[in-house]
């Protein structure tokens, strides 16, 4: 895309770890993406003149395209889930060989929460075993739309290689030279294809009247077209099907589905995927508005800023006379960005990429961060072409852009430039709470911990592992209070190769991490008798002393929160005070010492001690704690502090704890996760086999892929009445594992301990076509054998 735009002058290789967005050397070593890349470009490119075809196609008129580069992989999961909430529009590449994956699924579904405008390009046609048929058909059967087949490809001589692409809507074929830069492109029309290909051009016209088929199914206007050409697909006019496209698919419900072919790595088929990003996917003016919350206030950032969305200014000293009416208040608002990538350039500093959704972000401008109530200045704006960086002057709405040195800005921020506002304290409210819908940040699921080299290390390790976790919101690190120890969670073992690599190589930092480890939980079989202990003991030169009764049970599935049960790190927490009144019916407590701060300290005492239990120092789960405070024995008058109401609840709780483990009554639980395997039917019983007897899961269902969706609007299709092109090996060459249908999904809950390193093993089981995805489901208790190996 970049070489045929102009952008660079020689065409990247991922093999050769040439390509542009992928810069790491972490990514061109593996030959894989790990972190998302910006670049912006412009198609088609300006004639020397600068002059630009004003009639035609959208195709034909310059546009200026900000194309973001997303990993594949399920480690990286994040970098897709940030990028998709600022696009206007997507390109999902499919492997003609492996044709939609597990993962493909999950990205699909995240796109369907946003509601993204998409188009399918199936790539590697030239590779032996591509099927575009197959692929096509999964498209329908396991993403949930119905495949629109805008492209075909062309085999030369009906059987030969991959040559180029028969073109449904333009009704041409486009061959391109082999071995050439993909420049040269032959034009056929249908006259010259009766006697090129008279097979390819048949199909050509069955691939229209399909597509038309299809289109009539969803745009009436269309319908009224075909009517009017007299049910004549082939005399509705290119832009008409065009038009209609974009109509089907401009608002994100993935219902239709457009589909183009090629083989990017023989440069086949990447001009008319360019061209279908300008015809069909939306320009931001065409995209929903912007989510924004004002407080307990949502609605739209347009409708804000139209003044449809009522706001209610709120009065005091910082409110200035001028901006007394709401109109006034929306007025004062030059720009709103918001953040959704922070990069460490070792050259350049920290690099903040965000997106503009109103306004303009200029160069030296004071912008307020709505998430952490500060401000900051934009001193330089960039344009990011991946690695490289070109200084501008403004980001204007729309735009993807880079503001560099800002020190406290964070991916979900919300960024704003006011006219007039006060530096310290922001915008007038309620504008200075104003936010964009955040991203959300899935949860870890592997762990390892990190040991500075020595403790002079430790600060400079730590101050890193913060620009890291600046970087990356989806690692989470946490410090063990006992031990003292560094851990770093993160979505796979990937993603925490690569951390490590980035700390150790990139920041040279003096330390080491270890083997991933999994997170343990303990838990109470049976429910203990109950404990009461006396605290008494001197508290930074105060006396301090109070006490509480204790009784832990395991926790029953149906207990819900209410007013009596807190739940803390799942666990529930029940704190009972006993009224005792005195001669005038008031309770005996001193003013200082309310009933909401004796069960906000037992609670907060309760709670530490849950956070390491008596068997292996791992936290407590599934336990139901009730503590009874009695004021007539628990309460000492002054000396009755919440530090020693909280000490007295963490000493008895511990106790309580202790009990139960010296009768034998605090187990072992481990994480379990859902996973879902990917794989084709001659594999099937290998990895039902190892799951259920080598690594202890269950499985849960076997599945054709064809009827599985997580996705409550998923629209199930008949894909016998799909239309795509017969692949020409598929008589042949192709086995029955790889037709339609016998691609099979396994279903299984199995501890995450047995799937540290499974990729490895399901690729050797399944000749490196198994793929699975896998997401946390509960803690379960350890059975004998494996509790003796941990």
């Amino acid at each position: 895309m970049l070489y045929y735009s102009g952008f660079t002058r020689r065409i990247g290789d991922v093999d050769d770890g040439s390509t542009v967005t992928d810069f790491l050397p972490a990514e061109r070593a593996r030959g894989i993406t790990i972190q998302s890349a910006a670049v912006t470009f412009e198609w088609p490119p300006k004639t020397a003149g600068g002059t630009v075809r004003a009639k035609g196609p959208r195709s034909h008129q310059t546009h200026t395209i900000n194309l973001i580069d997303t990993p594949g992989h399920a480690d990286f999961t994040f970098e897709v889930i940030r990028s998709l909430r600022i696009l206007d529009g997507a390109i999902c590449i499919l492997d003609g060989v492996a044709g939609v994956e597990a993962q493909t699924e999950k990205v699909w579904a995240q796109a369907n929460n946003w509601s993204i405008p998409r188009i399918v390009f199936v790539n590697k046609l030239d590779r032996d075993g591509a099927e575009f048929e197959r692929t096509v058909k999964e498209i329908g059967a396991r993403l949930g739309g119905w495949p629109a087949v805008c492209q075909i490809p062309w085999w030369e001589g009906g059987k030969g290689r991959f040559t180029g692409v028969g073109d449904a809507i333009n009704l041409c074929a486009l061959k391109w030279e082999e071995g050439g830069d993909g420049k040269d492109i032959a034009i056929f029309d249908l006259e010259r294809l009766q006697s090129e290909d008279p097979t390819l051009r048949a199909e050509i016209i069955k691939a229209r009247a399909a597509l038309i088929e299809c289109l009539c199914e969803y745009d009436e206007e269309l319908l009224e077209t075909w009517l009017e050409c007299n049910d004549d697909s082939i005399a509705i006019p290119p832009q008409a099907v065009r038009d209609s496209l974009r109509r089907c698919i401009i608002d994100g419900s993935g219902k239709l589905i457009p589909v183009f072919a090629g083989a990017s790595f023989r440069n086949i088929g990447v001009q008319p995927l360019l061209d279908a990003v300008d015809d069909l996917l939306p320009d931001p003016k065409e995209r929903p508005d912007p989510e924004v919350s004002l407080g307990a206030i949502k609605g739209g950032l347009g409708d804000l800023l139209s003044g449809v969305l009522a706001i209610t200014p709120v009065a005091g000293k910082l409110l200035a006379k001028k901006s007394a009416s709401p109109k006034s208040l929306v007025a004062q608002i030059e720009g709103c960005a918001l953040a959704f990538k922070v990069v460490n350039d070792l050259k350049r500093g920290v690099l903040v990429y965000v997106r503009v959704y109103s306004g303009s972000i200029n160069r030296n401008a004071n912008l307020w961060n709505t998430s952490l109530q500060v401000t900051e200045r934009a001193q330089r704006l960039l344009q990011m072409q991946a690695a490289d960086a070109v200084e501008i002057s403004h980001i204007a709405a729309g735009q993807i852009g880079v503001i560099a040195g800002l020190k406290f800005a964070r991916t979900g921020d919300t960024l704003m430039s006011c006219t007039g506002a006060n530096p310290k304290t922001g915008p007038p409210a309620p504008l200075n709470t104003l936010q964009l819908r955040p991203i959300e940040v899935p949860p870890p699921v592997f762990f390892a911990a990190v040991e500075p080299h020595s403790l002079s290390e430790e600060k400079n390790v730590a101050d890193i592992l913060a620009l890291l976790l600046r970087e990356d919101p989806s690692l989470h690190m946490a410090i063990d209070e006992e031990s003292g120890q560094m851990q770093l969670s993160g979505m796979g073992e990937l993603h925490l190769e690569i951390a490590r690599d980035r700390l150790v190589n990139d920041f040279k930092a003096k330390a080491t991490m270890g083997n991933i480890e999994i997170s343990y939980r303990e838990c109470v079989l049976a429910a203990t008798n109950s404990r009461r202990l006396v605290f008494e003991r001197e508290v930074a030169g105060r006396n301090g002393k109070a006490a509480c009764e204790v009784a832990v049970a395991p926790l029953e599935p149906a207990t819900s929160q209410s007013d009596e049960i807190v739940f803390v790190d799942g666990n529930a927490i029940t704190v009972n005070i006993l009224a005792v009144l005195d001669a005038e019916g008031k309770l005996i407590l001193p003013p200082e010492l309310s009933v909401q701060m004796i069960r906000a300290a037992l609670i907060n005492g309760a709670a530490a001690a849950l956070a390491r239990g008596p068997r292996r120092a791992f936290p407590i789960h599934d336990a139901h704690v009730t503590l009874t405070f009695d004021p007539l024995q628990d309460f000492f008058g002054a000396d009755t502090t919440s530090a020693a109401l909280s000490a007295a609840a963490r000493l008895t709780v511990q106790a309580a704890l202790k009990d139960a483990f010296d009768h034998d009554q605090v187990g072992l639980m481990e994480p379990v996760m859902n996973v879902v395997i990917s794989c084709d039917e001659s594999s099937l019983g290998a990895i039902v086999h190892d799951i259920s007897s080598a690594r202890g899961g269950h499985i849960l269902s076997l599945d054709n892929q064809d009827n599985i969706s997580e996705d409550d609007n998923f629209q199930s299709i008949d894909t016998k009445k799909i239309y795509a092109p017969p692949d020409p090996f598929a008589s042949n060459d192709r086995t029955k594992s790889s037709a339609p249908g016998q691609s099979r999904q396994v279903t299984a809950r199995v501890p995450l301990k047995e799937m540290v390193g499974y990729l490895k093993h399901l690729r050797s089981l399944t000749g490196g076509r198994g793929t699975f995805i896998m997401s946390v489901d509960k803690f379960e208790r350890l059975s004998g054998p494996r509790e003796k190996a941990v």
